[in-house]
């Protein structure tokens, strides 16, 4: 499942995605195989950190399980 990261909130893609030009026909972020093709990946700062990835309108963008 992907989520939206914020300094104090964990958001659904879709309150955010939908107003994004990058976003897909859905409203979704534009994710394929493990990789968000509408922004950039996040050095991990621990090992069992989840994949998060910065989206090119500065939110940060993380799969979890």
């Amino acid at each position: 499942m992907l989520v939206i990261l914020t300094d104090n909130q964990i958001l659904a893609p879709g309150q955010v995605c939908q107003s994004c030009l990058l976003a897909d026909q859905t409203g979704q972020p534009r994710w394929r195989r493990g990789r968000l093709y509408c922004g950039q990946a996040v050095k991990k700062v621990a090992e069992q950190q989840s994949e998060q990835f910065e989206c090119v309108m500065g939110f940060r963008v993380a799969q979890i399980e």
